[in-house]
C-alpha cells in the first residue's frame, strides 16, 4: 500500500487532532502525556538556552538580581511546589470536562517544573555549580532515568500501533477520522472528554 495523501497522513492535523482523541480521551492517560510533553519540551529548550548563554549568542543571559545568580532550578522548585499545593487542594485534577483546562495545565506544569529541577540534579546532590562539570553529567543521569519513567506510564501501544501504521501506509487514516466525525456527533461527547469516567476524579 502506497503512502497516504497529505490530508490523511499521520503529521496532518486532522489526523493526530483524532488519535488524541481516541487514545487520550481518558483524563489519566491525558495527565501523563502532558506531562511527557512538558518535561522534554522543558529538557530540550533549557539545555539550547544554557548553551547559547555560555556561548554568548542570542538574547538570554543568566538571571542575577543584586550580583546573585538565580539557577534555573529555582523556578522549578517553585514549580512543583506550587503544583504539589495546587493538587493538594484538590485543584487542577479534576476530570470535568468544563475544568479540564486545569487539569491540563497542571499535568503540563510538573512536568516543565521537574525538568528544570533534574536539569540542575548535580547542583542540588552536591551542593556545587558544576553544570559544565564531569560531574554535572549526574544531571543527565536523572534526566535520563525520571524522563524513561514518565515514558513507561505513558506507554499505549494501541496508539503507538496505529500512528506506526498510518505513518508507513500500511493504513488508512480516512476510518480513523470518519470515526472522530461520528464520535463528535454522538451524545456527550466533549472533545477528549470521551471516557473520562473510567478514570474518576485524580
Amino acid at each position: 500500500m502506497g503512502l497516504p495523501p497529505l490530508s490523511r497522513s499521520l503529521l496532518a492535523p486532522r489526523v493526530l487532532g483524532a488519535l488524541y482523541r481516541k487514545h487520550l480521551s481518558d483524563c489519566r492517560q491525558e495527565r501523563v502525556f502532558l506531562g511527557n510533553v512538558g518535561f522534554l519540551t522543558a529538557f530540550v529548550a533549557v539545555r539550547a538556552i544554557t548553551h547559547s548563554i555560555r556561548a554568548g549568542r542570542g538574547p538570554f543571559r543568566n538571571v542575577t538580581p543584586g550580583g546573585r545568580h538565580i539557577h534555573h532550578m529555582t523556578f522549578g522548585i517553585a514549580g512543583l511546589l506550587a503544583t504539589g499545593y495546587a493538587w493538594n487542594t484538590q485543584v487542577g485534577i479534576g476530570t470535568d470536562p468544563a475544568r479540564r483546562w486545569g487539569s491540563r495545565m497542571s499535568a503540563t506544569t510538573f512536568g516543565i517544573a521537574s525538568a528544570l529541577t533534574l536539569d540542575e540534579f548535580a547542583l542540588w546532590l552536591n551542593l556545587e555549580d558544576d553544570y559544565w562539570t564531569k560531574q554535572g553529567r549526574e544531571s543527565i543521569d536523572a534526566v535520563v532515568i525520571f524522563g524513561s519513567l514518565l515514558l513507561l506510564t505513558l506507554m499505549n501501544k494501541d496508539l503507538v500501533r496505529e500512528a506506526g501504521q498510518i505513518a508507513s501506509g500500511r493504513r488508512d487514516a480516512g476510518q480513523l477520522l470518519r470515526q472522530d466525525r461520528a464520535a463528535a456527533g454522538g451524545p456527550g461527547h466533549g472533545r477528549v472528554g470521551r471516557g473520562v469516567g473510567a478514570g474518576g476524579q485524580w
